[in-house]
């Protein structure tokens, strides 16, 4: 979730409202696959108190995922069920990868103030001190010599 407080009656595509029937009527599929699919953990609607099922629309997209991997591909069930979980895990560490990206950027942001700060609390009137290196070299000064006007 985006940390935001949610309208209870919002719909989103995470929001369980198709019963079995219909599920499969928009799926494509069969009743009784959608339950296999279910007992094989391939697609877990949520359940009312009842015990029904009740699909999401991530879940109907979900179920023609299945079926088109099963049928035009020609991948086994565990195989899908593989990919599936692998899917799930790419999109969590894309998550934990933006949040991480996120906070680095907020502690970069407050090091940078920080760093501002310090050098906003410099002493201006002090110079740097710079070590000045040993020569051999002899330097004699002479003062301008005052031309007479005689």
């Amino acid at each position: 979730m985006d940390g935001r407080r949610r309208n209870p009656y919002e719909l989103t595509e995470e929001t369980p409202v198709y019963v079995i029937s219909v599920a499969a009527q928009l799926s494509g599929l069969h009743p009784q696959t959608l339950r296999q699919y279910d007992r094989l953990g391939l697609v877990s609607p949520d359940r009312t108190a009842g015990r029904g099922r009740r699909y999401s629309a991530r879940d109907i997209e979900l179920l023609r995922t299945v079926q088109q991997l099963s049928q035009d591909e020609g991948i086994n069930l565990a195989g899908i069920k593989r990919i599936i979980e692998l899917e799930n895990q790419v999109l969590a560490l894309q998550s934990r990868i933006a949040e991480l990206e996120s906070a680095l950027d907020g502690a970069a942001a407050a090091m940078q103030q920080r760093e501002a700060a310090v050098h906003a609390s410099y002493r201006r009137d002090l110079v740097p001190y710079q070590e000045v290196q040993q020569t051999s070299a002899l330097v004699v000064w002479r003062p301008k010599r005052q031309q007479s006007s005689d």
